[in-house]
């Protein structure tokens, strides 16, 4: 068995979608998975300047812890999931990053799987470019990155090789279509199967 963290930031619920997705395929490949959500950097003005992010925000706080190092430590594989801030990981997600420094000095991060997905607002809205921009930390971790790539018919239909995603067209409550959904439980599946692979070569 192999252990999976998947640590995103949602606020509208399409990212959190596509998180659970990944679980499900995780799950189904033998994984234990544990979904966290990182927290809001920001106060409850910026906040009211959209309608729905604070009612979001406490649904989704009361399902899902923030994610640890403690986490991060017990994980095989961390996927991360945000969405795509302006083609950028998005500033809760990176603070979560950020909060590694402490394992990446000690190495405790190296040869753990690492791989990312992200939801995007508009078709071409930057989800390619967010996971990409995810491989960068991950490779200063020393972890092995672990994309979907196109290893089942599922990516044909949606996603990107390098990480699930969804386009919401800025419909507020919008949620992954089945296609997505299917793209992101390949991916969820595939990051198991490679982490208990390691796990049980190393």
């Amino acid at each position: 068995m192999s252990n999976i963290l998947i640590a995103f930031y949602s606020r509208g619920g399409m990212t959190e979608a596509l998180a659970q997705a990944v679980g499900d395929g995780a799950m189904a490949a033998g994984g234990a998975v544990r979904l966290r959500r990182a927290r809001e950097l920001v106060g409850p003005e910026v906040m009211a300047t959209v309608p729905g992010w604070a009612e979001g925000a406490e649904r989704m706080n009361g399902l899902y812890e923030a994610p640890t190092l403690d986490d991060a430590q017990w994980a095989d594989a961390i996927v991360l999931g945000t969405p795509s801030r302006f083609g950028l990981v998005c500033s809760e997600v990176k603070a979560f990053l950020d909060s590694l420094g402490g394992l990446w000095a000690k190495g405790k991060l190296v040869n753990k799987v690492g791989s990312a997905f992200a939801a995007s607002g508009t078709p071409h809205g930057g989800n390619e470019m967010t996971s990409l921009t995810l491989f960068v930390p991950m490779a200063h971790f020393g972890m092995i990155i672990v994309p979907p790539g196109y290893g089942d018919p599922a990516m044909f239909a949606a996603g990107t090789p390098y990480g699930a995603s969804a386009v919401s067209y800025n419909k507020p409550g919008a949620l992954p279509n089945e296609a997505e959904v299917n793209a992101a439980r390949y991916q969820g599946q595939r990051v198991a199967q490679v982490a208990r692979a390691l796990k049980v070569g190393l």
